[in-house]
């Protein structure tokens, strides 16, 4: 199954991804990851993508998208993969196309903005690596970790102007790919619940017909 994950930041994509992966025997494939491989392994597309992050800028569609299918054709993928934060745009859906990149499933787990800020801005993190929420994992004592007795913090990406801001982009940007995906037949959505289990159960229901 050659599939393609769609969400809103914090709409809990990574975990799903994490259990398909582990149901189907199948690779998630986050970006940022494959990039530091190539990086790491010093390939052509990899120095490629050094130099542009090196000067500090953006690393183009074309560079990312080469080392993307570099990977897709690898071994690791010859039964399948998942495609997690790829593509983030309808340019970059095309780019996939024209590479010759075969998809056939785009699944969308769908969560309203006003859950994401909460699920997101509740979080608070220790500087030894314990995890929080306020809502839904408070600490015993208010802002202070059971851990180690630490005070916790908000991360500068969980502030709530910053998730309201990575959520205009998603619409902006994304959420145009719902359409594009839809047109071919392909798209299948999930609402995101409060349980993980409860959502994963509905992913696993939605991905069955296009099980091999």
């Amino acid at each position: 199954m050659n599939l393609i994950l769609l969400g809103a930041p914090g709409a809990g994509k990574g975990t799903q991804s994490e259990r398909i992966s582990a149901k189907y025997h199948i690779p998630a494939i986050a970006t940022g990851d494959i990039l530091r491989k190539a990086i790491g392994e010093g390939t052509e597309l990899g120095k490629a993508a050094k130099s542009y992050m090196d000067a500090g800028k953006l690393v183009p569609d074309e560079v990312v998208i080469g080392i993307i299918k570099e990977y897709l054709s690898s071994d690791a993928c010859k039964n399948g993969f998942i495609l997690d934060g790829f593509p983030r745009s309808i340019p970059q859906a095309e780019a996939l196309d024209a590479m010759g990149v075969h998809i056939d499933v785009v699944l969308s787990i769908e969560v309203a903005d006003e859950k994401i800020v909460e699920r997101m801005s509740g979080r608070r993190v220790c500087s030894c690596g314990a995890s929080y929420h306020v809502v839904y994992n408070p600490p015993k004592t208010e802002g202070v970790c059971d851990k180690c007795g630490a005070n916790l913090y908000i991360r500068a990406d969980d502030a709530e102007e910053t998730v309201k801001n990575r959520l205009k982009t998603f619409h902006a940007q994304t959420e145009p790919l719902k359409d594009y995906y839809a047109s071919r037949g392909i798209l299948v959505t999930v609402q995101g619940q409060e349980e993980v289990a409860d959502t994963t159960a509905l992913v696993f229901r939605a991905l069955r017909p296009f099980e091999a």
